[in-house]
């Protein structure tokens, strides 16, 4: 075979096999795109996407879609927005703990209702959580070691979540509108306390005196309207009194008419 002809075909077949390599890698996640410190594995049959201590102040947007076990602990976050995980249609685990959340919308769990069974917030920020945030959430959660702020909004949540076992008495009062239950642990307080129905007695007795408020600006009102009637009945009487007595007593009968 001419010297020509082999370059050829070792041209040919090297770029057929670069042109392999470049398609067997496009279907591949490349280590590159995702966020540094971040690295995707298998641990025990199931698809781990790990981001432990990498110093991340969000969630990251490109961790693949079958993801089975997510963590997220350690890291920086402040905040879990909208939509947070909805590309994680598979996610079982899901690890936020020691982060620097305080803040979570609502909707920021959703479309993970079907698989998720496990949800860490432990130590982070949260004070206080609208029980609509894990709304139809199936998952066990861990609300420990949090700065909460002791009130219906928190009994109303502890209420809708499953919280991990051994866990609720790690949900301590940090503040709390009655000094007396500042650090002690959340269960312990409703158990002789009912926040709900005392921000309810609350709220019926501001009723009650906005009603009464308005209730006397009326009354006071009719007072005076008739009060002030009647000195306009007197004055016109006064006058009619000055006047001839035919012109009086037909003015009279007409004002007398008018006061009834």
């Amino acid at each position: 075979m001419p010297a020509a002809e082999r370059v050829l075909l070792r041209s040919g077949t090297m770029w057929l096999l670069l042109q392999s390599l470049l398609l067997l890698a496009s279907g591949l996640p490349s280590a590159a795109a995702f966020p540094k410190g971040c690295y995707p594995s298998e641990e025990e049959g199931l698809k781990t996407f790990r981001c432990s201590n990498a110093q991340l102040t969000e969630v990251p947007r490109d961790i693949p879609n079958d993801t089975n076990k997510l963590y997220l602990d350690s890291n920086r976050i402040p905040f879990l927005p909208r939509d947070a995980f909805r590309d994680l249609p598979l996610l079982l685990e899901l690890d936020l703990s020691h982060n620097a959340i305080s803040s979570v919308e609502s909707g920021a769990f959703r479309g993970l209702a079907e698989h998720l069974h496990s949800l860490d917030l432990s130590s982070n920020r949260l004070v206080s959580v609208s029980k609509d945030t894990f709304s139809n959430l199936k998952a066990k959660v861990n609300l420990s070691d949090n700065p909460w702020r002791c009130d219906c909004r928190l009994q109303e949540l502890i209420r809708t979540v499953d919280l991990v076992a051994g866990s609720s008495g790690g949900i301590v009062c940090d503040s709390s509108t009655q000094e007396e239950h500042v650090g002690k642990a959340f269960l312990q307080v409703i158990a002789d306390t009912d926040f709900c129905n005392v921000y309810k007695k609350t709220t019926d007795i501001a009723m009650l005196v906005t009603m009464f408020g308005w209730f006397a600006m009326v009354i006071s009102y009719l007072v005076y309207y008739v009060r002030q009637n009647q000195e306009d009945a007197r004055r016109h009487l006064e006058y009619l009194k000055s006047l001839p007595s035919k012109q009086r007593r037909s003015e009279e009968s007409s004002t007398i008419s008018t006061v009834v």
